[in-house]
């Protein structure tokens, strides 16, 4: 077994079936130390824990962890029980290969933060809506936002490393991890696979989706800029054809960036006027949900900051936001790392077990919550 921990947040609130999940997860287990957090309401964590195996670790999210965005919740309980500074976060649509995650173990050696491509298999129709979205980022910015990141962890963690009341909770770790002088590495040749949502599922995202472009000003400021523009074009179609075409060539460029024409379909990048055009509308409505409501809101909760800047993340008073700081851990906050001979501080690594639950701040269940008792796992230790 690799020394990698794979750490999966979960919720569902009315028991959808998970047996090809299951399956996935049960199968990854021989190859990575796999630990489910799973928020949800005791019967369905009951149904999820049966159809796991024991070497898969299957907790509830910790007592103390009460942010905004419930997914950060389940993250940050996985960091506690990683029994290795080496992790991969997951959405529960995403599917690894085994050789991919030995790339990704690797490729932590000399980085605290990996990010690879995904791609999505099956391809209906806003599956590849969504496509063409990834391939304008990997022409403009040579990267993409995936679900799924590879970090490098001090294993003595006790907290959250980063804020979890944000809406765009992978951006806010990418930035902790680079305000903390962390060095990144862009895999964007690495392609997992993911499954799609549903068509209902992907309409419900779009405001969403759009609400995290205030953590990008500049990018929010294009947004917002589209609709202003095509409404001026409208009479003039030979020029908002031209302005469509050169944006579809854009998307071609992320296409073949990387080869990855051998993954995302040659009809992806004809989706891209439709993408502008949502986005041009949901960038506008985005806006209003700030002014109008304070936020936008997900998985129950309203949340109003997109992502912390980096310039925010360093500044010593941030509190639990700027719980890493350069060699000089916050008292009883959390550690991604620290400083070694290649810029960052060697430290004799201090390595505990996944077996060893219960664990602080990942409580004992009371007697409410005894159907959500935390399960250890008898594998090996990796």
């Amino acid at each position: 077994m690799m020394s990698l921990n794979y750490v999966m947040p979960i919720r569902s609130e009315h028991g959808r079936d998970i047996c090809e999940l299951a399956g996935y997860l049960n199968d990854l287990s021989d190859s990575a130390r796999v630990i489910v957090v799973d928020g949800s309401p005791p019967e369905v964590f009951q149904a999820h824990r049966a159809l796991l195996k024991p070497a898969v670790t299957h907790v509830p999210p910790a007592e103390d962890a009460r942010f905004r965005n419930g997914k950060v919740n389940g993250v940050v309980t996985g960091f506690r029980l990683c029994g290795s500074d080496k992790v991969v976060i997951a959405d529960d649509d995403v599917r690894y290969e085994p050789a991919q995650l030995h790339r990704l173990e690797l490729a932590l050696d000399t980085a605290e933060l990996v990010r690879p491509q995904n791609y999505f298999r099956p391809l209906p129709w806003h599956a590849r809506w969504d496509t063409a979205r990834s391939l304008l980022n990997r022409a403009v910015i040579g990267t993409d936002f995936p679900g799924t990141l590879a970090v490098r962890l001090n294993p003595q963690l006790r907290a959250a490393g980063y804020d979890g009341d944000v809406l765009f909770e992978n951006l806010e770790l990418i930035r902790t991890i680079r305000a903390a002088g962390g060095r990144e590495r862009l895999m964007p040749d690495l392609y997992v696979r993911r499954l799609p949502p549903s068509a209902g599922h992907f309409v419900r995202q779009r405001i969403r989706q759009a609400y995290d472009s205030f953590a990008q000003p500049g990018r929010m400021i294009l947004e917002l800029a589209l609709l202003p523009v095509f409404v001026l074009l409208r009479r003039r179609p030979v020029r908002l054809g031209a302005l469509l075409g050169a944006a579809v060539a854009v998307a071609e460029v992320g296409r073949r960036r990387g080869r990855g024409q051998l993954v995302f379909p040659p009809k992806a990048v004809w989706f891209t006027p439709a993408w502008l055009a949502e986005r041009s509308i949901c960038s506008w409505l985005a806006v209003a949900n700030r002014v109008l409501f304070g936020g936008v809101r997900y998985s129950g909760a309203r949340i109003c900051r997109a992502a912390h800047s980096v310039a925010e993340l360093r500044q010593p008073d941030r509190g639990r936001a700027s719980q890493l700081r350069l060699g000089r851990p916050v008292p009883g906050a959390a550690v991604l790392w620290l400083p070694s001979q290649n810029g960052f501080r060697a430290e004799r690594p201090h390595r505990h077990s996944a077996t060893a639950l219960p664990l602080r701040g990942i409580g004992v269940p009371s007697s409410s919550q005894s159907s959500k008792a935390p399960r250890t796992i008898s594998g090996p230790s990796g």
